[in-house]
């Protein structure tokens, strides 16, 4: 019986490029796809180094610009929501540009489980142990070595991921407008101790074009398909280019979500509590009475060691008034373990800093709510 040959799809390797130019060549592609004049595709992409924003940040607010400028890194505005990141060309991007059809449900669920068990296969061909780990990480022994991420444009997908081939924590939380104290030694260590790159694990740092030919490879064997390797774009998708970089490659595009930082102030609690001494900082958005962002520090014990790390993440950009019910339902789906501590004590350090944004209140006085 004669076997069905293999569907082929492309390859694109676009190189290191500036950070507007690896966005307008995403919106090209996904919309040339959507519009059927682009083949499925995966595409291989590097970034010079790069600050980049979600599209709903405030660049001010999520960057220390002073430092981006000092230091050559671009800054730039992505076409997606998230939060902020540090890109630079010791990270291979990846991205795969399909249809529901091919992936035979619109569930991103099952879709990222698919795609991240692909790529998770292609990082352990290199001679490590990647596994993926819901909702959309891969992690080697529990550190992170890859972060994903979809979304839909009508029937196209894009998802896409990033590889830690060789990255420098310290560099990106310098980055990053975060509190000093995330800057010390010991946050500096604790945040190397949650990520790992290939050289880490390797010894040494793989070749660019062995760690691209893994990953096609384990993504070809998972949707049984061939690779063509293409050199350009196609002529839609360049025209495509062409517009999507000259609205991004902008400040009017850079900076249009900029408001005044006291719209989103800063604002610090301290609780003395039965399992430890707990602080928080907390950036407020007073415009939507959101919290944009929780950090949780203190002399406390948690398992697992990443629950505070997970915890700010599930709290960031969620309504204050529903900060109570989130950290419960948080806590209710993670079964932790925690030494005289309730999750009442945490949703209560983060009100106590809430309470600061209050109408006469001095915002620049940490709270106190000791005992």
């Amino acid at each position: 019986m004669k076997q069905a040959t293999p569907a082929t799809w492309r390859i694109l390797d676009t190189g290191v490029r500036r950070a507007a130019e690896n966005f307008a060549i995403n919106r090209a592609l996904l919309e040339s796809h959507q519009q059927g004049a682009s083949p499925h595709t995966l595409r291989f992409l590097q970034f010079k180094p790069s600050a980049l924003i979600g599209f709903h940040q405030n660049v001010d607010q999520e960057l220390r610009t002073n430092y981006c400028h000092a230091h050559g890194i671009d800054i730039q505005r992505r076409l997606t929501g998230g939060g902020a990141l540090y890109f630079d060309e010791t990270q291979l991007g990846w991205e795969l540009y399909l249809d529901k059809k091919v992936l035979g449900t619109a569930d991103m669920g099952v879709i990222a489980t698919k795609i991240c068990t692909a790529a998770a296969a292609g990082i352990s061909s290199l001679g490590v142990d990647a596994r993926f780990r819901p909702r959309n990480d891969i992690e080697v022994a529990g550190r992170k070595i890859s972060g994903t991420g979809g979304a839909f444009d009508g029937d196209s997908i894009l998802y896409q991921g990033t590889l830690l081939v060789e990255f420098d924590v310290e560099r990106m939380l310098r980055v990053l407008h975060i509190p000093a104290e995330k800057l010390s030694d010991k946050a500096i260590s604790s945040a190397r101790e949650r990520v790992v790159d290939l050289r880490e694990l390797l010894g040494a740092v793989p070749e660019m074009g062995r760690v691209r030919e893994a990953m096609a490879h384990a993504f070809a064997e998972a949707f049984g398909v061939e690779f063509e390797h293409a050199t350009e774009m196609n002529a839609v998708e360049r025209a495509a280019y062409a517009e999507a970089l000259e609205e991004i490659d902008s400040p009017e595009w850079i900076y249009q979500h900029n408001r005044p930082a006291s719209e989103a102030p800063m604002l610090e609690s301290v609780r003395k509590t039965e399992g430890g001494l707990m602080r928080a900082c907390v950036w407020v958005d007073r415009a939507r009475n959101h919290l944009k962002q929780v950090w949780i520090t203190g002399d406390f014990f948690v398992s697992p060691n990443r629950l505070v790390l997970d915890l700010e993440a599930a709290l960031k950009d969620t309504p204050a008034d529903a900060l109570e019910s989130n950290v419960e339902t948080f806590f209710e789906r993670t079964g932790a373990q925690m030494l005289r501590l309730k999750p009442a004590d945490f949703s209560g350090l983060i009100r106590d800093a809430l309470a600061l944004a209050e109408p006469g209140v001095d915002a620049r006085r940490p709270a106190g709510k000791i005992g």
